[in-house]
């Protein structure tokens, strides 16, 4: 079994302005190409190939951008979302309808990672699999700490959620249509101890500003020299 893919895209991009005026977030390039590629074919060579992709804000550039992810080897389908998007959780519930496994994985469309997607467990004991990384100097108090493969929302040390995550549907089984964030879903869910976690601590980057994207364009290309 292979889990269907929801990447998130649909983002405004706020501290990314002025680049998200023109062009969306997952479409700024770094290392010679848009971040999105980067994670669909880092997604492909793991053997990760049917993807949807929710958008909003300048959506119809990424649509256009990567059609039917052909090209990369991919097949993906759109989920639109009018008027700025749904929030995280409101997205993902939309999209439900074009997503055919349980559980499912969701990555951020704008981070970068070499994380080993096919790793990632296509069975969950509870409602979610959540892959954290060490704490970026942007957000160095964490979210979570893991305990045994388990997550709790107190206690030492604590890790940053990476954005890399798989859901069963039944995490959003008392969801309804509309705008609304996916964290007070996953907490609810770590309360009752049914979300487990692994700490990676390969390479891993949030692409939240213009620095950080320079500064990942800045590394990828010495990598390749």
């Amino acid at each position: 079994m292979s889990l269907k893919v929801m990447i998130l895209a649909a983002g405004r991009g706020e501290r990314m302005r002025p680049l998200s005026d023109i062009v969306p977030k997952p479409l700024l390039e770094a290392g010679g190409k848009p971040l999105i590629v980067h994670l669909i074919e880092g997604l492909a060579r793991h053997g990760l190939c049917d993807l949807v992709i929710n958008h909003s804000h300048l959506g119809e550039k990424i649509s256009a951008y990567l059609g039917d992810g052909g090209r990369y080897g991919v097949r993906v389908a759109y989920s639109h979302e009018e008027g700025g998007g749904l929030e995280t959780g409101g997205g993902i519930f939309k999209a439900l309808s074009l997503i055919d496994t349980d559980p499912f994985m969701v990555i951020n469309g704008d981070i970068w990672t070499d994380y080993p997607f096919d790793r990632l467990p296509v069975r969950l004991d509870g409602l979610a699999h959540l892959v954290l990384v060490d704490n970026p100097p942007q957000h160095p108090q964490g979210d979570f700490a893991l305990r045994e493969g388990k997550l709790f929302a107190e206690g030492a040390p604590r890790l940053t959620f990476s954005g890399i995550g798989v859901y069963a549907r039944a995490l959003f089984a008392e969801c309804r249509p509309g705008k609304f964030p996916l964290a007070p879903l996953l907490r609810a869910a770590i309360a009752r101890g049914l979300v487990s976690g692994e700490h990676y601590t390969g390479r891993w980057r949030d692409v939240g500003t213009p620095q950080r994207l320079a500064d990942l364009d800045r590394e990828l290309r010495a990598h390749e020299k």
